[in-house]
């Protein structure tokens, strides 16, 4: 049995954020279950990978059947408010083309939805969202 293993896939998807968005210019990035003080950035982005269902594919018994495992990133980009969109966008150019319809290290991603503008960001800052869905094949 090759059970899938949930933190390699979600080490896949953070890394390759966390690696785009080191280079320049840099953007820090937070991650689930992580302490972060927003106070001193100009801009940062959030993501969290969400496991969502799970459904058979091929029912071959407790040997040669394959899942679909899918999931969801949500990725919240603050900027600074005040200073107009365009900066959001940019950053937010990046992680589209990161992930729009790419397989990497056989997590599948579809095209991405966003950014769209979301209302009560915290106090200083404007924020945009965009959602990944995302699909693994696990083969049992």
């Amino acid at each position: 049995m090759a059970a899938i293993d949930l933190n390699s896939i979600r080490a896949t998807i953070e890394s390759r954020l966390s690696d785009e968005l080191r280079t320049s210019p840099p953007v820090p990035v937070v991650f689930n279950n992580i302490p972060y003080d927003s106070i001193s950035a100009d801009n940062f982005v959030q993501c969290q990978v969400n496991f969502g269902s799970n459904s058979y594919l091929i029912q071959g018994g407790s040997t040669s059947s394959i899942n679909s495992v899918t999931g969801l990133i949500l990725l919240n980009i603050y900027t600074s408010e005040g200073t107009g969109s365009g900066s959001n966008l940019t950053i937010a150019k990046r992680i589209r083309d990161l992930y729009n319809r790419q397989t990497v290290s056989g997590v599948v991603f579809d095209a991405p939805v966003g950014p769209e503008t979301l209302t009560g960001a915290p106090d200083g800052f404007y924020q945009t969202q965009i959602r990944i869905s995302f699909e693994v094949f696990e083969s049992i």
